[in-house]
């Protein structure tokens, strides 16, 4: 009789994974020698990400989605991935991020930050540092922060790239971030990001006063399907929404929000100027 490890699901967010990855494999019946084949990793591989032993990659994790079908869904092994490498990250964000790396259109409002898709490896450095500082996170933390920023704009980077459209307020602008240099850098990247076919980057002036619908931060991306999902955030958690009565409301918001923000011209001289 083969000798069948024990799982400890609670022990580790690794062994968690493993021990979904075991119980999915084993409600279709199949052994690791099937599941090796239809990931295209050895049943030997399998066995050490069951048992906790090996730490499941971002490539994995999407192999395993598209196997079980779980692409985009709250069960999704990408999502657990997620959770597992970016823990410091808020509740909710690792699930808006598997959404975002598969959207078409991406549709973004900021107040007093630069969106992270936008910030330069300094400028998002400055702010991981900041948190350090404050005991909020621990140094390796603060690198897998920085690091994660850099993932998300690297998902962007494929064959067919999303259209992006950016509001900012004009506080992000203002908010100084690390510095004069680190500052400068940031703000001449967002002319340049401007400056790209697949981006629409505007500013929404302090004159714009109770015209601006938002006063939190909103995230909303439009999937393949047509389909919109919004992300917001709280102080302590971010929440994820894909029910139309709830999303569609913010989707006439922001284009209202457009209408009413600098045009990009008059945005990127305003971007100059600070």
């Amino acid at each position: 009789m083969v000798n069948i490890k024990e799982l400890s699901p609670d022990s580790s967010p690794q062994a968690a994974f493993g021990a979904r990855l075991r119980t999915w494999r084993e409600q279709r019946g199949w052994k690791q020698e099937d599941l090796s084949s239809l990931m295209g990793y050895s049943s030997t591989h399998i066995s050490a990400v069951e048992t906790g032993r090996k730490l499941p990659t971002l490539r994995f994790s999407r192999s395993a989605d598209e196997t079980f079908d779980l692409a985009g869904t709250a069960d999704s092994f990408e999502r657990l991935w997620r959770e597992l490498t970016h823990g410091v990250l808020l509740e909710g964000f690792p699930e808006y991020v598997g959404y975002e790396g598969r959207a078409v259109e991406i549709r973004l409002f900021q107040i007093g930050l630069i969106p992270g898709l936008l910030q330069t490896p300094e400028y998002a450095r400055a702010l991981a540092e900041a948190d350090v500082h404050r005991g909020a996170i621990t140094p390796n933390k603060a690198t897998e922060r920085v690091s994660f920023v850099a993932e998300r704009q690297a998902a962007l980077d494929r064959p067919k790239p999303p259209m992006v459209l950016v509001v900012m307020d004009e506080s992000c602008l203002r908010h100084p971030i690390g510095g004069p240099e680190i500052m400068s850098a940031q703000l001449q990247r967002l002319v340049e990001i401007a400056a790209l076919p697949n981006w629409v980057v505007q500013v929404a002036p302090h004159t714009l006063g109770a015209l601006r619908p938002f006063n939190l931060p909103v995230n909303l991306l439009t999937l393949a399907d047509r389909s919109v999902v919004a992300y917001g955030e709280s102080q302590v958690k971010g929440h994820v929404e894909r029910e139309p009565t709830a999303v569609l409301p913010l989707l006439t918001a922001y284009h209202q929000l457009q209408a009413e923000a600098l045009s990009q011209a008059d945005s990127v001289a305003l971007i100059k100027q600070a």
